[in-house]
């Protein structure tokens, strides 16, 4: 009987087909391909293969497992409970004290400090008492200039007289002649009492000459 026609294919295509079953173990796998009758340079090359990649396989499981080169996100913390904010007291605003209407003649006394014998008298009144006292007259003095200037303007310091142009608590004709004793003579009642009482020395040479000469022509 004639020899079976290409054995060396046949032994090849076993030695794959041992291969192929026997991934598993390289050993297995190898010994599988050598397992023949007279083995060929290639069965013994394939061999030789599989156990190779065998012991590769088995160097690889020998190898520690690598770490993650991914750095690694830390668990976030909680927040601290932020503080509470303090409470803070409202500061108290004090209110401005109010300032007194210098042409209300009750309240104009300025710096004017009114005379213990001027008590009796208020407002521009009392101021005129004392600044009276002061230029060196006395209280019957006082009591005839109090007359004198209630008839001719009722101590107010924004009197006018419209017929003739006459200002302030002494009727200055023209009102601005009391500039003379301050740029403020159309508000301040003591800078227009210091001219009138200047006027009045001058041409009266007291308080009762000028109520006098009032008191005849209707005028001083």
């Amino acid at each position: 009987m004639a020899p079976p026609r290409h054995p060396a294919r046949k032994r090849v295509l076993v030695s794959a087909a041992a291969v192929l079953f026997a991934v598993g173990s390289a050993s297995s796998a190898s010994a599988a391909i050598i397992n023949t009758d007279d083995p060929t340079p290639e069965e013994l090359l394939a061999a030789d293969i599989v156990a190779d990649a065998g012991d590769a396989e088995r160097r690889w499981d020998r190898i520690a497992p690598m770490e993650s080169i991914l750095p690694v996100q830390e668990a976030a913390k909680p927040e601290a409970p932020k503080p509470e904010a303090a409470e803070v007291p409202e500061e108290e605003v004090e209110e401005p004290a109010e300032v007194a209407d210098s042409s209300d003649s009750s309240d104009s006394g300025g710096s004017v400090d009114i005379a213990a014998d001027c008590s009796e008298y208020s407002g521009n009144k009392a101021v005129g008492c004392t600044m009276t006292l002061e230029a060196g007259w006395d209280m019957n003095e006082v009591g005839c200039l109090v007359n004198l200037w209630e008839r001719e303007s009722n101590w107010n310091e924004t009197a006018y007289n419209s017929g003739s142009g006459a200002y302030g608590i002494p009727q200055s004709l023209p009102g601005d002649k009391m500039a003379s004793h301050g740029d403020d003579w159309e508000t301040n009642p003591v800078t227009q009492i210091a001219w009138g009482l200047d006027y009045i020395d001058g041409r009266y040479g007291s308080p009762c000459g000028a109520w006098s000469h009032s008191e005849s022509n209707g005028w001083y």
